[in-house]
């Protein structure tokens, strides 16, 4: 079987993913890092009056052609706003936020006044109309569009929501995932080793990045080597769970069963992707027509190509699924080019992700170089690294001063 290129296993993949639809309505306080369901119409104009950006006083423009020294007739504050409407060659104290009185259109800073006489002010710099005023509706018109459906609501919405008087959202439910590692090596993070074992960190990692993207997680553990209890534990899973991710299995070995399950309890989409390190990566589906449909992600037994594999693939696959917009997902993992800052090994074959540090050097120029040994168990290389170093399939070694593409991680590694 031919090995797939990496951007078509994607679009293919991302085609045959069902769109969301259950949706469940939240107050604000427990949206963080959902997904909207709905497009969101301003209800107000915000701010919803003209009011002042400075501490300083509020004027009638008009009045400066007739005087040069204007009396103060009272204050404004944040909440507590002038009552009444300024005669001519009077001005308003006004605080940071409050209303702009009646009549008044343009706001001078504290800064640019001095005393005049006994409760009189006089203006020190040029002045002009409608300076230092917030107009209504100048951040948020009543009637616009502020959210559309599929945005993520974080820190920069929610508050933007909040400014609205919006109390509760309508949201899409989270995406129920199942993950489980395979093999009779395998301890969990805690347990004392055996001879020959080893540490479930896959299933750590995988865990760790699901809560991130705000999934909703159900641990089946460690599967021994049992091609029967495979089986029984992916129907379990596909019952339970929108999406089932293992870990190692997927490869060609006498114990890596998940590939001969998956077969017989639904299909495989795709296996063995054209990159390094990945390449025996599965997608599929548990459950034959007619049957509840579970989606299959078949991770790779080593750590760094378990992490890549779910980075760039597995990442916008389950962004999809949450509902996120196609602005969302066309950033979610942006690129950039930089220059090699040292020599960089790679074979003609697969499309290669390498870890790498990328930094701006004393001529202002973005480079690159990698970060530690870059075989598919060396995953402490991560630590220090910002980005992958993508290498193009077809490319060979890079010598120093090349161009390539980098891939700064983004928030599911940070």
């Amino acid at each position: 079987m031919a090995l797939l290129p990496l951007n078509e296993a994607l679009s293919n993949m991302l085609a045959q993913l069902p769109q969301p639809t259950e949706t469940e309505t939240l107050s604000l306080n427990n949206c963080t890092n959902r997904v909207l369901a709905q497009d969101i119409i301003s209800p107000i104009n915000v701010p919803s009056f003209d009011n002042s950006a400075m501490d300083g006083y509020a004027i009638k423009f008009a009045d400066l052609e007739k005087f040069t020294a204007f009396n103060i007739a009272g204050k404004s504050f944040a909440g507590k706003p002038f009552e009444g409407e300024t005669q001519a060659g009077e001005c308003v104290r006004i605080m940071t936020g409050a209303m702009i009185p009646t009549g008044c259109d343009a706001v001078i800073m504290q800064e640019e006044t001095e005393q005049a006489g006994e409760n009189q002010i006089r203006f020190t710099n040029e002045i002009k109309l409608g300076q230092n005023i917030r107009r209504v509706g100048e951040d948020v018109a009543k009637g616009n569009l502020v959210l559309a459906k599929g945005s993520l609501l974080n820190v920069a919405s929610l508050p933007l929501l909040a400014s609205l008087g919006i109390a509760e959202v309508e949201v899409f439910k989270r995406t129920k995932v199942a993950i489980l590692s395979t093999g009779d090596e395998l301890v969990s993070v805690g347990k004392l080793l055996a001879a020959g074992q080893i540490y479930d960190t896959n299933r750590f990692a995988v865990r760790l990045m699901l809560e991130k993207l705000n999934c909703e997680i159900l641990d089946f553990g460690i599967l021994p080597d049992d091609p029967k209890i495979f089986e029984e534990t992916f129907m379990k899973a596909q019952q339970a769970a929108d999406v089932l991710i293992t870990s190692g299995g997927v490869s060609v070995g006498e114990a890596d069963f998940t590939k001969d399950v998956l077969e017989k309890l639904g299909e495989i989409a795709f296996w063995k992707i054209a990159m390094k390190p990945g390449k025996p990566f599965a997608f599929g589906f548990l459950g034959n027509e007619g049957e509840k449909q579970t989606i299959f992600f078949g991770l790779p037994g080593n750590p760094v190509s378990a992490l890549v594999t779910f980075y760039q693939l597995v990442q916008p696959a389950l962004s999809q699924l949450a509902g996120l917009n196609a602005d969302y997902l066309a950033n979610l993992m942006p690129k950039m080019t930089a220059c090699a800052a040292t020599n960089l090994k790679k074979a003609v074959g697969r499309q290669d992700f390498q870890r790498g540090f990328y930094f701006i050097n004393e001529q202002g120029e973005l480079m690159v170089k990698p970060v530690g040994q870059q075989g598919s168990h060396i995953f402490s290389a991560f630590y220090e690294s910002n980005c992958f170093i993508v290498l193009e399939a077809e490319r060979g070694n890079v010598q120093v001063g090349e161009k390539v593409t980098i891939q700064p991680f983004n928030g599911l590694l940070k």
